[in-house]
């Protein structure tokens, strides 16, 4: 089986092997994946850390041992904490997001596949308290602040940067930069973490599900302080959440009514 990363700020996965077809997620700068199957000039994958499944175009495919792979799976790796930054060499320039992965960083450089590239901006670090064993004050700080650097991002099925993005992405992301791991989707994000039984017992960080007619999972946001909820709808905003859902004043009506609430710090 061979195997890649995503060596662009993103790369679209798309449902199917076509440039029209529906967009499911994206690829981040430094995440791997698995190629499954080769059809044409496209490649289905797996995304190594969260195991979707998609079409990537395969001109966009930059090859990695197995043995970089089992390296890359096991660590944790440092996560860009800038809007927007430039990692190089004397060759290359690549623009990347916040929240991208940093392939073994170690503070000034870090190593694509065979390519040594140079960092110089802000990064997550575990002796600061970012990482899944770290200081649960510091991990919300961390959250909080770069939720906060998303307001008005729009809202992109599928996406998962700052310049389009859905709702699960941005909790996948955001939860990323502390060291957890969730799964893609809303419906699959909901099976993590313990309940909160009420929106009053609620803390920042939780995590908040909303359900439609039918009783499937299909929204979540992140609890703050006051019984807000920061959440991609539209665009990445903040709006209050009670016990019905989150009410958008700007509409004076409910716009998602709540399912339940998960705690997954």
């Amino acid at each position: 089986m061979e195997h890649g990363i995503c060596a662009l700020s993103t790369m679209p996965v798309r449902a199917e092997p076509s440039d029209k077809a529906e967009l499911v997620t994206e690829l981040v700068f430094g995440e791997c994946y698995s190629i499954l199957l080769v059809q044409g000039a496209w490649q289905q994958i797996r995304s190594t850390a969260d195991e979707y499944v998609g079409w990537i175009d395969g001109k966009q495919h930059t090859p990695v041992s197995a043995e970089y792979l089992d390296a890359w799976k096991a660590q944790d790796h440092p996560r860009s904490l800038d809007l927007v930054q430039i990692v190089s060499d004397a060759t290359t320039r690549v623009p990347v997001i916040i929240g991208s992965r940093l392939p073994f960083f170690d503070g000034m450089t870090l190593r694509l596949g065979e390519q040594q590239l140079f960092y110089n901006g802000a990064a997550t670090n575990p002796q600061n308290g970012h990482g899944p064993h770290g200081d649960l004050d510091k991990r919300l700080a961390l959250l909080l602040k770069v939720g906060q650097l998303h307001l008005k991002a729009p809202y992109v099925w599928g996406g998962k940067s700052l310049f389009g993005i859905d709702c699960s992405g941005l909790m996948q992301q955001l939860f990323g930069l502390v060291g957890v791991q969730l799964p893609r989707d809303a419906r699959q994000q909901v099976e993590l973490g313990q309940t909160v039984h009420f929106v009053t017992q609620a803390r920042p960080g939780d995590l908040a599900f909303f359900d439609n007619a039918e009783g499937r999972i299909i929204h979540v946001g992140m609890v703050l302080e006051d019984q807000r909820i920061l959440h991609a709808s539209g665009e990445v905003r903040i709006d209050p959440l009670d016990h019905n859902g989150i009410f958008r004043r700007d509409r004076q009506k409910y716009s998602h009514t709540l399912r339940l609430i998960r705690r997954v710090l």
